[in-house]
C-alpha cells in the first residue's frame, strides 16, 4: 500500500487549485503551444542543417524560413486571441469560400512537388498549400452551420444538407491535387465536430463504412498508395524502396536510446533520412534527445489535447465547443498519424508533426485556429471574471 507524503500531497492540492482557476485551460493552451513551437525551432535547426547547407550553402537558410514563419504564426495567434466569438462566425463563409476558391485554383497554377499539385507560389522560395488553410476554413463554418441548426442534428437532412457535401468537395478537391494525408485529416475534423453534436453512432459508422470503401477504391486506382499500404504491412520486403524511410526512421529511434546522441549528433539526418526536417523530424527527436525527449513531445500533445477538449466539454456556447472539438481533432490526430507513420503503426500519409516540422502553410493556420481557441478560454464566464477581478487589482497596486 503506496502513501503519499505531505510534499506529494501538497503538491497536488496546489496543482487541483490551479487546474480549477478559470484561466488555466487559457494558459495551459498558450503554454504548450509555445514549447512545442520552440521545441520544433531547435529540432528544424538541427535536423535540416545539412540539407540546408546542400540545396542552399548555409547550415541556417531552412531554420531562418521557420522562424519566420514561427513569428508571422505567433503574430496571427496573438491577434486571433483578441478576436471574439461573433468575429470568427462573421466572416465563416468568406473563408469557406476563399478556401474553396484557392483549392480550384492551385489544380491550374499549382506547382507539383514529389508528385503532389497542392502548392502555389506567392514570393521567391516561399509557396501557399491551400489544403492546410482549408483545415481552419472547414472548422470555423462547420461550427457556425452545426450551430445554427443544433434543434436538427439527429437528423440524415442536417447532416447531408450541407456540412457533409461541402466537406466531401473539400476532400475531393484536395485528393485531385494528389495530397492523401490532409484528405484524411479533412475528414477527422468533419467527424471531430460531428460527434461533438451529438451525433449518434450509427451516422459515424455508416460515413465511416463509405470512406473505407473509398480508401480502398483510390489504393486500387493509384499504385503507389497500395505500395505503400504493403510497404507498412511489410517494410523488409523492399527496404531499398518503399519501406526505406519508415526503416531509417526506425534506426533513428532505436539508436537513441534513453537520452539520445545528443543534440545536433544524428547521423540519420545526413542523407539517410528523406523528410528528416519535415514529416520524419520525430524520429530525428528520438536520435537526438532519446527516449526522454520523445515522451516528452507526445506528453505535450497529450497536455495540449487535456486543454482543447476540456474546453469544449465545459462551455455553454454550442459554436465554441464545435469548433475547439474541430481544432482539437486536427491537431491530435495529425499528431497521431505522423507518429503512428513514423512508428510503423499506421501507413506513412505525409502529414507533418503539427507545431514541430518545418513548413509554414502548416505552421502559420495552425497558430491561428490555437489563437482562436485561446480567444474562446479568455471569453468564458469565469475566464472574464477573473480577467476583470487581475486588472482591477492591477489599476488599484498602481495607485
Amino acid at each position: 500500500m503506496t502513501t503519499r507524503t505531505p510534499t506529494s500531497n501538497t503538491a497536488l492540492f496546489r496543482l487541483g487549485t490551479w487546474l480549477r482557476h478559470p484561466l488555466s485551460t487559457y494558459y495551459l493552451i498558450i503554454g504548450t503551444a509555445l514549447l512545442l513551437l520552440g521545441l520544433g525551432l531547435v529540432m528544424v535547426l538541427s535536423a535540416s542543417s545539412i540539407e540546408s547547407v546542400r540545396v542552399f550553402g548555409s547550415p541556417y537558410t531552412l531554420v531562418q524560413r521557420q522562424a519566420l514563419f514561427a513569428v508571422a504564426g505567433v503574430i496571427a495567434m496573438y491577434f486571433a486571441a483578441r478576436t471574439s466569438i461573433e468575429f470568427w462566425r462573421a466572416f465563416a463563409w468568406p473563408l469557406l469560400l476563399g478556401s474553396v476558391a484557392l483549392l480550384i485554383l492551385v489544380l491550374f497554377i499549382g506547382v507539383e512537388v514529389a508528385g503532389q499539385r497542392n502548392w502555389i507560389d506567392i514570393i521567391g522560395p516561399f509557396r501557399l498549400q491551400p489544403s492546410e488553410f482549408a483545415k481552419l476554413a472547414l472548422i470555423v463554418w462547420g461550427a457556425d452551420v452545426l450551430t445554427r441548426h443544433r434543434d436538427a442534428i439527429p437528423t440524415w437532412n442536417t447532416l447531408l444538407v450541407p456540412l457533409v457535401p461541402v466537406a466531401a468537395v473539400m476532400m475531393f478537391l484536395v485528393l485531385l491535387e494528389g495530397d492523401f494525408g490532409n484528405t484524411l485529416m479533412l475528414a477527422a475534423i468533419m467527424a471531430g465536430m460531428l460527434f461533438a453534436a451529438g451525433t449518434p453512432i450509427r451516422f459515424f459508422l455508416a460515413l465511416g463504412a463509405l470512406g473505407a470503401l473509398a480508401v480502398f477504391l483510390l489504393s486500387l486506382a493509384a499504385p503507389y498508395r497500395m505500395e505503400r499500404f504493403t510497404s507498412w504491412l511489410n517494410p523488409e520486403a523492399d527496404r531499398l524502396g518503399y519501406g526505406w524511410q519508415i526503416t531509417q526512421g526506425q534506426y533513428a529511434l532505436g539508436t537513441g536510446g534513453l537520452w539520445g546522441v545528443g543534440l545536433g549528433a544524428s547521423r540519420e539526418k545526413w542523407g539517410s533520412l528523406p523528410e528528416a526536417h519535415t514529416d520524419f523530424i520525430f524520429p530525428v527527436i528520438g536520435e537526438e534527445l532519446g527516449l526522454v525527449g520523445t515522451l516528452s513531445v507526445l506528453l505535450l500533445f497529450g497536455v495540449l489535447a487535456f486543454a482543447i477538449f476540456r474546453l469544449s466539454r465545459s462551455t455553454q456556447d454550442p459554436f465554441v465547443r464545435l469548433a475547439s472539438a474541430g481544432v482539437g481533432a486536427w491537431i491530435v490526430v495529425q499528431a497521431v498519424v505522423n507518429v503512428g507513420g513514423v512508428l510503423g503503426l499506421m501507413p506513412i500519409t505525409g502529414v507533418p508533426l503539427p507545431l514541430v516540422s518545418y513548413g509554414g502553410s502548416s505552421l502559420v493556420p495552425t497558430l491561428t485556429a490555437l489563437g482562436m481557441v485561446l480567444a474562446f478560454a479568455r471569453n468564458e464566464p469565469g475566464a472574464r471574471r477573473a480577467l476583470r477581478r487581475r486588472s482591477t487589482a492591477e489599476a488599484l497596486r498602481k495607485r
